[in-house]
């Protein structure tokens, strides 16, 4: 019989020494049952014995970036809800308890701590990031969002039920994390709530670890992955689409000046617009293909997902 109501707050830190203690403080003055783990990802400076010294519970994860780091965390530890938020003092722990609670009642699977409808546009100073975050936000809800609009990809502060914690298959590595756990929620119809936090910049001397171009950009290359492993009908069909324009506007002079003059002087572009609408049509194949290996992708994970969820029950 496992203890009721376990909740594991954790926390991926590097070199965050000037805000740990405070970030630890505030979640255990909030959830005083909670336990607060952090994580440190080779910090070089005094993260970790800061970490330790506040009352958290430090274990060391030696590959560097936070997609890493979260996936330790989630195989590591066992929890009936878990409430991930960063190192940097940028995520008052105001609404832990509520987020928590929304988890721990069953009515979320993924709470999203929602900055950009509070205070992050005011908060935050680099313009690049405010752009990019509406960018992002934008994309997933054009390609994912059609039953749940996501108001907040890149947030930080989120809250889990084991489910998703024990059937998220992690592959970024890096902060491309959120990005992914935020399409695989919307993708496999887990239970997504979203609640408005406050946001607050750094503090002076506290360092933002994300770059904004090469991050950015893996964001985004993400999103264009990922789109392309769970949605291939889509994708390969846009592709095929793309493909068979490209082949009309070259055939189409070559077959008009055929039908006036009974010759085909262009050889070489009707034979370009043959290869390229063969190459459209071998594009629709695969994409035929691949949608049904990713449907009974999706129905081999449901019933892993329901596997999993008589197993915990009968620990319950």
């Amino acid at each position: 019989m496992k203890n009721k109501n376990r909740i594991a707050v954790l926390i991926p830190c590097y070199n965050e020494s000037l805000t740990i203690e405070k970030v630890v403080k505030d979640f255990k003055a909030l959830l005083p049952e909670a336990d607060i783990y952090v994580y440190d990802n080779n910090s070089s400076d005094n993260t970790a014995q800061i970490a330790k010294s506040a009352g958290a519970i430090v274990k060391h994860e030696y590959r560097q970036g936070k997609g890493n780091v979260i996936r330790s965390m989630f195989r590591d530890i066992d929890a009936d809800c878990y409430l991930m938020v960063d190192g940097d003092d940028t995520y008052p722990a105001d609404n832990a308890r509520d987020m928590a609670d929304l988890i721990l009642r069953g009515k979320a699977d993924m709470v999203v701590g929602d900055r950009l409808s509070s205070t992050y546009f005011e908060e935050n100073k680099r313009l690049f990031h405010n752009s990019g975050n509406v960018i992002v936000k934008q994309f997933i809800n054009m390609f994912w969002g059609n039953k749940v609009k996501i108001k907040d990809v890149m947030t930080g502060y989120r809250a889990f039920s084991p489910l998703f914690v024990k059937t998220f298959p992690i592959l970024s590595k890096g902060f491309e994390i959120e990005t992914e756990m935020t399409i695989h929620a919307l993708d496999k119809n887990f239970l997504i709530a979203s609640m408005p936090v406050q946001y607050r910049d750094r503090p002076a001397g506290s360092v933002s670890k994300l770059n904004t171009y090469t991050d950015g950009l893996k964001v985004l290359m993400t999103i264009f992955r990922l789109y392309k492993d769970y949605k291939p009908l889509h994708f390969f069909t846009m592709v095929a689409v793309i493909l068979a324009l490209i082949s009309l506007i070259f055939f189409i002079p070559v077959f008009g000046e055929y039908i006036f003059t009974g010759l085909v002087p262009k050889l070489p572009t009707l034979i370009m617009a043959g290869f390229t609408m063969m190459g459209a049509l071998m594009s629709l194949g695969v994409g035929l293909v691949l949608d049904t290996e990713v449907k009974n992708s999706k129905k081999n994970f449901e019933i892993q997902m329901n596997i999993i969820s008589l197993l915990w029950r009968k620990h319950e």
